[in-house]
């Protein structure tokens, strides 16, 4: 056996491994393209923007989930189970919020290209907008049901900044601020008559949740 060949054979097998080590970052950055590139990708389960289905009658991110939400809460407070209507408020609001946002960037893509869609994408925007704040409004009354006037301001003046406190929403939450404490002077001042209370409806005090 030629041992003198030894050292060139180790050599010659070194620069061959060092050439496929080269070779392999390579071949392992080719990405497989999508046979279609219109392909819809696949919907992160774990984001919290993707609300997925309930039922099969719908889903959970409509004006429908929303409203079916709200409902549920309103059972939730007739049997004083003020933590569960608590959260299905929270999730409503949050319902309402995204299809809010959706509507308000779909109105934003179509406004000078399409006004009919823009107006009809202006509208639902408005109208989700304002399904968020009576949810907020009704979690805000929960909040005070539970004896906790911490977690109930700050929804409320997120109302007035939303609503702006000449309307009628917006002075209800006012109102509640001032029951609260939290502000001292009352809204109107005039002689005009004061904001009706969140319960005018159901006839109870206006510090109760709406059933």
């Amino acid at each position: 056996m030629n041992f003198a060949a030894i050292p060139l054979i180790r050599f010659t097998c070194l620069s061959l491994l060092a050439a496929l080590s080269l070779l392999s970052p390579v071949n392992a950055q080719v990405i497989k393209l999508p046979s279609n590139p219109n392909q819809a990708q696949p919907i992160n389960p774990d984001d919290p923007n993707n609300l997925r289905p309930t039922a099969p009658n719908g889903t959970l991110l409509s004006i429908e989930g929303g409203k079916r939400l709200m409902s549920e809460a309103s059972s939730a407070v007739g049997s004083q189970n003020y933590a569960t209507a608590a959260k299905k408020l929270q999730e409503a609001r949050q319902v309402f919020n995204q299809l809010s946002n959706f509507y308000q960037d779909l109105n934003s893509s179509f406004s000078g290209i399409d006004n009919r869609i823009s107006d009809s994408l202006r509208k639902k925007a408005l109208e989700t907008a304002q399904m968020r704040d009576e949810s907020t409004y009704q979690l805000a009354l929960v909040h005070r049901a539970q004896n906790q006037p911490e977690l109930a301001v700050p929804l409320l003046v997120q109302i007035i900044r939303s609503q702006n406190p000449t309307r009628e929403l917006g002075k209800k939450a006012y109102q509640q601020l001032l029951e609260l404490g939290f502000v001292d002077s009352p809204y109107p001042r005039t002689g005009s008559s004061s904001p009706s209370s969140p319960s005018s409806r159901t006839g109870n005090s206006s510090s109760s949740p709406k059933k």
